[in-house]
């Protein structure tokens, strides 16, 4: 098995792609070992001194580390990557136990929102999932989009920009009532 890494725009990330599916349809995002319960593969990584996050992507891991550097860090993740493909078990374990993040958005919206979704999941995701990350949408209310940042985009020293000059200028063009853009 051979797994590749990616650096990311945040240098406290590293992307693996293992060259097959990790979760196919979704995306998880674990801050830390508490929360990684329903994934045998993110305890697994959790378990290694340093790593502060794991976040599952449809075809990439991408790892957070704190207080280590990733030349000591990234054959211990490698490791614990190949040994939890080469053991079979599943990514998720179970039914996932995080409850579905809620949205919210005045009842009038819904179209607004519908075509918010939309530019987001046709132009925004696919970038930022090729970085390592993922951004998902939390509610929209008096023309302002609440996001998600997940994965290397969580404390990525470009966020910001990315948040208020990409995301909310793409949005502005497309969505004249959307007034601002916001990291929940």
């Amino acid at each position: 098995m051979f797994i590749q890494t990616e650096a990311t725009p945040n240098p406290a990330t590293l992307k693996f792609i293992p060259g097959k599916p990790v979760l196919p349809g979704s995306t998880r995002d674990y801050r830390s070992e508490g929360e990684a319960v329903e994934s045998p593969l993110a305890s697994k990584l959790f378990g290694i001194k340093g790593v502060s996050g794991v976040f599952l992507g449809h075809d990439f891991v991408t790892v957070s580390r704190k207080d280590a550097e990733w030349q000591q860090l990234k054959p211990a993740v490698l490791g614990a990557i190949m040994d939890h493909y080469m053991s079979g078990a599943p990514v998720l374990a179970g039914a996932p136990t995080a409850a579905a993040e809620e949205e919210f958005f005045d009842e009038g919206a819904g179209d607004t929102v519908k075509t918010i979704k939309d530019l987001l999941d046709s132009r925004v995701r696919p970038a930022v999932a090729q970085d390592g990350g993922d951004i998902t949408f939390k509610g929209f209310r008096d023309g302002v989009v609440y996001l998600n940042m997940k994965g290397s985009c969580a404390g990525c020293p470009s966020s910001t920009a990315t948040l208020k000059h990409g995301i909310e200028n793409l949005l502005r063009h497309f969505v004249p009532t959307v007034t601002e853009v916001r990291q929940v």
